[in-house]
C-alpha cells in the first residue's frame, strides 16, 4: 500500500512505499526524511493531494471561487514543456523535440518566462528524471500547479502522440476518453484526460491562469474542459457545452484554464516538414508560434483563425509528411486517404468572447 507525502523542498506529492524512511523527489531531486512514520496517513485512508471543490454562491456551476475580493496578486510564471519523439520505435516522430525547443524559446523571449521556471521533459535529456516517462510527466504536472497562487501564469505544452480509449463512466459525450502517450506508454500505459483534469485544472485557485498547448492527435478535449469553441471557416463560433451528463465536476477552483489543441477529438495531427520547409515540426505548434510572431496574438479568436489558416493553406503540402503520418496511424487507427486534415481547437473552463478577450501568458 502506497501513501502520499509532500516533498520537504518543493512540496510535490510523492508516493511513499510502506516502511520507507526517506524518498527522493523526481522533480527537485531533494530527499525527504520520514522522521515519524506515525504522522503519515494510515493505510487505506483516502488522503488526497488536493481538497474537494468548495461551495460557491456564484451563478456558474463551474466557478468554485470563494466570495469576496480576490487575494493579492502573486505573479509568478511557470511552464512544463514535454516533447516525446519515441526514438527508435515504430511510433517515432521527427518534430517533437523541435517543438519543445521552439516553445521554450518563445516563452523566454516573447513572454518573459524565467528559464529557471521551465521544466523540459524530452528524450534528449541525460537526467533520467527529465525524460518524458509516465511517472515523470505525472510528477511534473503536480509540480506545475504546486503552490499556485492568484496572479500566477502556468503553461503546459505537449508535443507527441495522442490517442483515445473507451469511456465507461458516462462523462464523455462521444464515449471516448482522450489520452497522451508518454515515451513508455506501451508498458506503463497512457495518461487519461480525467487525470490531466484532476491534476492541473481542478486545483487552479481564483486569479491563476493555465494555458495548455497540446500538439497531438485526438486532442480537442484532452483537458476535459467544460466548454469547446466550435468555430467555422468564416470565424463564426458558438461554445459547445461538454459538461458531463453525470454531473461530474470538471472545472477549476476559481482559476482560468484555456487550451489550444492540434485537432478535434476525431482528427489526427501532422508531424511534417511541409510548414517550416527546413525541419520537421508539429503543424499545430508551428502554426501557434507563427500566429504570435506575425502579430495575430492579441485575442484568442485571432490566434485560432490564424492557426487554422496556416494549416489550411498548406494542406496540399502536408502530404509530404505522409510517412510520419502513417506512423501516427499505427497508433491512432486513422486514415491518410485524401491527405491529412486537422483543425486546431480552443476549449475553456468558462465561455467568453474570443474576439474581445485579450490573450496573454
Amino acid at each position: 500500500m502506497f501513501m502520499l507525502v509532500n516533498c520537504s523542498n518543493c512540496h510535490t506529492p510523492l508516493q511513499l512505499p510502506p516502511g520507507a524512511q526517506s524518498i527522493r523527489c523526481a522533480i527537485c531531486r531533494g530527499v525527504t526524511l520520514i522522521a515519524d512514520p506515525r504522522s503519515l496517513p494510515p493505510p487505506g485512508s483516502s488522503h488526497q493531494p488536493y481538497p474537494p471543490p468548495s461551495s460557491s454562491t456564484a451563478s456558474s456551476p463551474y466557478n468554485h471561487a470563494p466570495p469576496g475580493a480576490p487575494p493579492q496578486v502573486h505573479g509568478r510564471k511557470r511552464a512544463l514543456i514535454v516533447g516525446v519523439s519515441y526514438t527508435n520505435s515504430r511510433h517515432e516522430l521527427k518534430g517533437c523535440l523541435n517543438d519543445a525547443k521552439c516553445m521554450k524559446y518563445l516563452l523566454i523571449n516573447r513572454f518573459k518566462f524565467p528559464e529557471s521556471s521551465i521544466v523540459m521533459l524530452t528524450e534528449e535529456e541525460t537526467d533520467p528524471y527529465k525524460r518524458p516517462t509516465k511517472y515523470n510527466m505525472r510528477m511534473a504536472m503536480y509540480w506545475l500547479v504546486q503552490g499556485c497562487q492568484p496572479g500566477d501564469s502556468l503553461v503546459f505544452h505537449y508535443s507527441g502522440h495522442g490517442s483515445q480509449q473507451r469511456n465507461y463512466t458516462g462523462d464523455e459525450i462521444d464515449g471516448y476518453d482522450e489520452t497522451l502517450c508518454p515515451v513508455d506508454f506501451e508498458t506503463q500505459g497512457m495518461i487519461v484526460d480525467d487525470e490531466i483534469n484532476a491534476t492541473i485544472v481542478k486545483p487552479l485557485p481564483r486569479g491563476a491562469r493555465l494555458h495548455a498547448i497540446i500538439d497531438a492527435c485526438h486532442s480537442g478535449t484532452v483537458l476535459d474542459l467544460p466548454f469547446l469553441c466550435r468555430m467555422d471557416r468564416y470565424g463564426k463560433y458558438i461554445w459547445e457545452d461538454h459538461r458531463p451528463r453525470s454531473g461530474m465536476w470538471k472545472g477549476t477552483s476559481g482559476g482560468e484554464a484555456i487550451s489550444f489543441s492540434g485537432c478535434d477529438d476525431d482528427q489526427t495531427s501532422a508531424d511534417t516538414s511541409a510548414l517550416s520547409r527546413i525541419t520537421s515540426t508539429g503543424a499545430m505548434t508551428y502554426s501557434f508560434i507563427q500566429a504570435i510572431e506575425r502579430g495575430h496574438g492579441n485575442t484568442y479568436g485571432n490566434i485560432l483563425n490564424a492557426m487554422r489558416s496556416t494549416i489550411r493553406h498548406t494542406d496540399s503540402q502536408i502530404d509530404g509528411g505522409v510517412v510520419t503520418t502513417l506512423i501516427t496511424m499505427l497508433l491512432t487507427g486513422g486514415s491518410v486517404g485524401g491527405g491529412l486534415r486537422q483543425e486546431p481547437q480552443l476549449s475553456s473552463n468558462e465561455p467568453f468572447d474570443v474576439y474581445t478577450k485579450p490573450f496573454s501568458l
